[in-house]
């Protein structure tokens, strides 16, 4: 039943953070008497199709029941009421007011007042959002602090590694691994490893991200764009064995033409280095958490 009074609360919630957070929105403020009016008799359904996938739908009275049927399509009914209850039900129907429909969607939320008529025959049996009930959600992107960023990386750590690396490389007894990539917001978490599996400790000089072309043709036509994270967990210089470390960036794409590169540099003189090419799939398929 889509009248539950959690999805009621969720879409309160919702609402709330849309009109408030930094004035950034521009949703109008509307009235039940601006609604679009939709006529509803008993024993006949209502479907409101949607030109997008439905989030979820609240229904402002017990008078009306509906169902989700496909993921674009809201299925609305008078409710089927027993003896004791048809008091109050005739009472809503005496004054035309049924309650209202309120659909959200991925991008837009639209709202219906329901009118009761008694003539079967003139009832409305489907309809179609049109644009100009549809207002806009623009929900606004969230910028963490560091102090959430931190949080967040901390419970990546506590994370247990179930799976392989989904990126490895190998070189000069070293080990560069990316274990995961999340996705917060427009946050992109990367879990990386360094390993050292010689005798001789690894001063880190620098560890650099870009983006670079996937095929050089010659060098002077190599673009190379630095990446730089918002955020990573620890500032460690020296490792002996193992380093694991998470590196935060604001969201950011690349064509296929084009890879990540990962770059882990050692101080002079010894010099050693190591290089990863991350592909956009990899990003692509990230986690949430």
């Amino acid at each position: 039943m889509i009248k539950n009074t959690s999805k009621r609360l969720l879409l309160a919630l919702s609402i709330f953070a849309v009109i408030s957070v930094s004035g950034q929105t521009e949703m109008p403020e509307k009235r039940v008497t601006d609604l679009t009016k939709l006529d509803i008799s008993n024993g006949v359904s209502l479907h409101i199709i949607s030109p997008e996938p439905i989030q979820f739908v609240d229904l402002s009275t017990s008078n009306l029941t509906g169902d989700l049927p496909a993921e674009n399509i809201a299925r609305i009914k008078i409710t089927d009421v027993t003896e004791m209850d048809s008091t109050s039900i005739r009472k809503d129907i005496d004054e035309n007011n049924l309650g209202v429909i309120t659909i959200v969607c991925q991008s837009f939320m639209a709202q219906y007042k329901v009118n009761y008529l008694d003539f079967k025959g003139n009832a409305v049996t489907n309809i179609q959002i049109q644009p100009e009930d549809m207002q806009p959600l623009e929900y606004p992107k969230m910028a963490f602090s560091n102090s959430e960023l931190h949080r967040f990386s901390l419970d990546i750590l506590r994370k247990k590694k179930l799976n392989k690396p989904i990126r490895e490389v190998k070189g000069l007894k070293l080990t560069m691994q990316i274990n995961d990539v999340y996705v917060v917001n427009d946050y992109i978490f990367l879990d990386m490893t360094f390993l050292n599996s010689s005798n001789l400790g690894y001063d880190i000089d620098a560890i650099k991200f870009s983006v670079e072309d996937k095929k050089i043709y010659k060098a002077t036509n190599n673009q190379s764009i630095a990446l730089d994270p918002v955020f990573k967990l620890y500032d460690q210089k020296q490792f002996k064995k193992s380093y694991r470390n998470i590196y935060v960036f604001k969201k950011f794409t690349y064509p296929n033409s084009k890879v990540m590169k990962i770059r882990l540099l050692e101080e002079q003189l010894s010099g050693r280095a190591i290089e990863m090419t991350v592909k956009y799939s990899d990003i692509l398929n990230a986690d949430t958490f």
